[in-house]
């Protein structure tokens, strides 16, 4: 048997950059100067720390970086390194990079553990070598790497939705797997929500603003359900894959929080609780790195802890950009066919083309589109995962990719054009609640910009690259060209941004295609242009977003809350929360420092529960807090129900912001860009309204309560009414009389026929139950038979020439609360527009009383 030759350990240098010299096989002469400074620092003041990030911009070698200070500890402490990357595909890029490219033998582990190389894991359990693998490999309930010294997380801005997954249960209404532990779910719930809310749980309400629904429940009551929902659970997890992140929540339920659509349920805690997981919390260090860490303590929400060491940025990257992207931003010019084919020509003008989609169906419309009208290769995310070769090595392909705005880089060559499709804002019930809901969208505005920015950026990786963004849709678009917005980006992509607006504006198809040509060909005639992108971005100073230093100064203390509370001393928990409070003091905080009250409140209701002293009075104390401190959030007014005597006098209020909540959604999806979108809905509303036909009348009625924040409805089935307009407690159904005539006698059938709708609601649209439903009837008449007057005492008159007036003016003061409109969730908006429908008289209480106050008996003229 021949023995191994075994290899003295070679002395390891005092500071990971100097490695490179020591790897013959390397494609780089050395590392850079930027990169040098970085590494120097990490060994001189960070080689020690618990937790420690390295903020590299795209471009910059972030991953040569990440894998010298990896191999440096193995090689200095001999001490297990695993290094995480998001997805496969970039895990068998690092390995390639590491292997081809600087010369480095490193291990990667993809897939399941019992498909691991039996050597590779030798080599990695006795530190030869360094691990290359995916968050997923360690956020598992059994994971191999479960004893690393050392956890080098790359890509951490994307880590979020991987780590949190761990303690995510999403329990899909569409899933056939999943449907049974939905109804069940919807069932222990049923009891506490409002028929409506039920009906969107359940998917059977069909108003278009509820596709952007979402909603909580409370935490005491939550807490109060937790047994039954825990046996329910119990009873339906076990087979499917739901079952490993319900482990590690079952027994912390309590510290969780349940939030619903009409797609899914969601339950998870505020904050992933990586303290509590072993092969994370135990390491000796954890090193992230990012091309953007923020400044507002985002990071260690993402993460679970308290504080994390930042190493500066290298000096000359606050201005200098990556490559260069000439953005196009087609629905400033062209409608929705023309963008199709624009779209279509553009990926005519060059081999490889990327694009990026929210939605899977949005994915297979685009992928069928491309198949049939152009003949090129369609790769998706799961044909590119292991390997781009395929992809790259083709001369008419184009890949594209749904919910994938980061962790796919095509650099170079590989692709010169890149379409996004829509903003990837908030990925997870929690963050659409919180900002939505919650008016906490400043506690986002770091985490979206890095999304949109990594999106944006996948064919840009280096200096030498280029490639044209297309942008479509109208959120990404408000959000890109947006002024006030535009002013927090990078310099270099305020001036990228500001030129591709100029140059998307009042434009041909035929132009769009011509800007892309002269851009693709990379020569004089784009380089002359190209000065003015450089001249927008020395003019262009990069602001910060308001409140980051408040938001850094509390994270620690929002992190302990949701440790004490994963722990059940809700005594410390509240005092965290107290500690979060006392530093939430600007006024773009007011969401979030309502939210913490709610937090606060529920930790001392929780304490209550089991008996802590003065805890019951405490909560109360700060539920009532939470509704004052911003008044324009609807769903605290909910918790009214745990301060009784602040019920009544918020109720009318509560209702208008309702209201006011769907008008942003409205608002939102007709688009603020330009406003086409608002004048078409606009137009269509008022001609339907002149009409008196009853089929265009009624669907200009539906539309304009929904303009104004009702949820709306329309069935056209025998007996039903006409459209029905909700909100909050209140149901209003119409019987629409259009087509009579002012000398028109009412008859006694249209009586009985209006004076049946409410009974026919209740019975046939499950979100009218438990509300006051009012019959309103649409007439232009003056006159009714006697014989009807008795079916007609509570059924009220809206007189048609007088509904049309006050829906122009209606229209009108949509149109006004429109001009200052930015996005959903602005706190200063809500206010303003809640004022402006309360003086028009479109709020729904309001608007009842004035309908109501004389009944269709009492108005009309009696004849016999």
């Amino acid at each position: 048997m021949a023995f191994k030759t075994t290899t003295p350990t070679a002395l390891t240098p005092d500071s990971p950059e100097k490695l490179i010299l020591d790897l013959p096989r390397r494609k780089i002469p050395d590392v850079l100067p930027h990169q040098k400074e970085i590494m120097r620092t990490y060994a001189s003041v960070a080689a020690g720390a618990a937790d420690v990030a390295l903020q590299l911009p795209t471009g910059s070698g972030k991953t040569l970086v990440g894998l010298l200070i990896a191999e440096w500890l193995r090689r200095r402490n001999r001490e297990r390194i695993v290094y995480l990357c998001p997805t496969r595909q970039l895990v068998n890029q690092v390995v390639s990079q590491a292997e081809e490219k600087y010369g480095l033998t490193v291990q990667g582990f993809t897939g399941r553990v019992v498909g691991y190389n039996p050597t590779a894991k030798a080599e990695y359990m006795t530190a030869e070598r360094v691990a290359i693998t995916t968050y997923s490999s360690l956020f598992n309930t059994n994971p191999f790497f479960d004893s690393a010294d050392v956890i080098v997380v790359d890509d951490a801005h994307a880590a979020d939705g991987y780590i949190s997954d761990l303690w995510s249960l999403r329990i899909d209404r569409q899933d056939p797997e999943l449907q049974p532990l939905h109804t069940a779910l919807a069932g222990v719930l049923r009891k506490e929500l409002d028929p409506l809310n039920f009906a969107r749980l359940m998917g059977r309400s069909e108003s278009t603003s509820d596709a952007a629904w979402v909603d909580k429940v409370p935490t005491p009551t939550f807490a109060r359900l937790a047994e039954e929902l825990a046996e329910v659970l119990d009873a339906h997890v076990a087979n499917t894959d739901l079952k490993h992140s319900w482990s590690m929540i079952r027994e912390n339920l309590r510290a969780c929080h349940l939030y619903m659509s009409t797609e899914e349920v969601l339950i998870r805690p505020l904050i992933p609780p990586t303290w509590s997981h072993g092969p994370f919390h135990d390491a000796r260090q954890r090193i992230y790195m990012s091309a953007t860490l923020g400044m507002g303590g985002d990071l260690e929400r993402l993460m679970g802890r308290r504080h994390i060491d930042r190493l500066p940025v290298p000096e000359g990257w606050d201005r200098q950009g990556v490559g260069r992207r000439f953005f196009v931003f087609p629905d400033m010019s062209l409608d929705g066919e023309q963008r199709t084919e624009l779209r279509r020509n553009l990926m005519k003008c060059t081999s490889r083309s990327l694009v990026l989609v929210p939605t899977q169906k949005m994915q297979e419309d685009i992928a069928v589109d491309v198949a049939q009208n152009l003949g090129a290769t369609v790769f998706r995310a799961d044909d590119i995962e292991q390997s781009k070769a395929p992809y790259v090595a083709s001369h008419a392909a184009v890949a594209v990719v749904a919910n994938r705005y980061d962790g796919i880089d095509f650099p170079g060559e590989e692709c010169r054009l890149l379409f996004v499709e829509g903003l990837p804002k908030a990925t997870n019930l929690q963050e659409r609640f919180l900002m939505a809901r919650m008016g906490a969208n400043v506690l986002f505005n770091e985490r979206i910009q890095v999304r949109v920015l990594q999106a944006t950026g996948r064919c840009t990786r280096s200096l030498e690259d280029y490639s044209a963004v297309v942008v479509s849709g109208e959120e990404l678009t408000a959000y890109l060209a947006d002024i006030k917005r535009r002013k927090f980006l990078h310099p270099e992509l305020q001036g990228e941004i500001a030129f591709g607006v100029a140059q998307s504006r009042n434009r041909s198809l035929s132009d769009f295609v011509e800007n892309f040509k002269i851009f693709l060909d990379n020569r004089e005639g784009w380089e002359t242009v190209n000065q003015q992108i450089v001249a927008l971005r020395e003019q262009a100073r990069q602001a910060r977003f308001p409140a980051l230093e408040e938001l850094n100064a509390v994270v620690r203390g929002e992190v302990e809350f949701q440790e004490r509370l994963w722990q059940g001393d809700y005594e410390a928990a509240l005092e965290s929360a107290e500690r979060v409070l006392g530093g939430l003091k600007s006024a773009e905080l007011r969401g979030y420092r309502a939210m913490w009250h709610y937090l606060a409140g529920s930790a001392a209701e929780l304490g209550a529960g089991i008996g802590v002293s003065g805890f019951a009075e405490k909560a109360r104390s700060q539920f009532l807090r939470a509704k004052n401190a911003a008044t324009g959030i609807p769903w605290l007014v909910g918790l009214a129900r745990y301060h009784a005597a602040e019920q009544e006098p918020r109720e009318a209020n509560a209702v208008l912001m309702e209201q006011i909540e769907r008008v942003e959604r409205v608002l939102a999806e007709l688009g603020t860009v330009h406003d086409q979108g608002f004048s078409k809905r606009e137009r269509e509303i008022l001609e339907g309204l002149r009409s008196t036909e009853k089929g265009p009348f009624e669907h200009a009625h539906e539309r304009l309560g929904e303009l104004i924040g009702f949820v709306t409805g329309n069935e056209e089935t025998e007996g039903s009414p006409d459209p029905w307009w909700i909100a909050g407690g209140i149901c209003m159904v119409f019987e629409d009389h259009a087509g009579a005539q002012k000398t028109t006698v009412l008859d006694v059938t249209k009586a009985r026929q209006v004076a049946s709708h409410p009974s026919w609601m209740i019975a046939n649209v499950e979100a009218s139950v438990g509300k006051r439903v009012i019959p309103v009837l649409v007439t232009p008449v003056k006159q009714v038979k006697q014989a009807a007057v008795a079916h007609l005492s509570d059924v009220a008159l809206w007189e048609l020439g007088a509904f049309r007036l006050w829906a122009a003016d209606a229209i009108a003061a949509v149109r006004e609360v429109r001009r200052t409109f930015v996005e959903a969730g602005d706190l200063a908006w809500r206010a303003m527009a809640a004022e402006a429908f309360e003086q028009g008289g479109l709020d729904a209480p309001g608007l009842v009383s004035r309908l109501t106050s004389q009944s269709v008996a009492e108005r009309l003229e009696s004849v016999s």
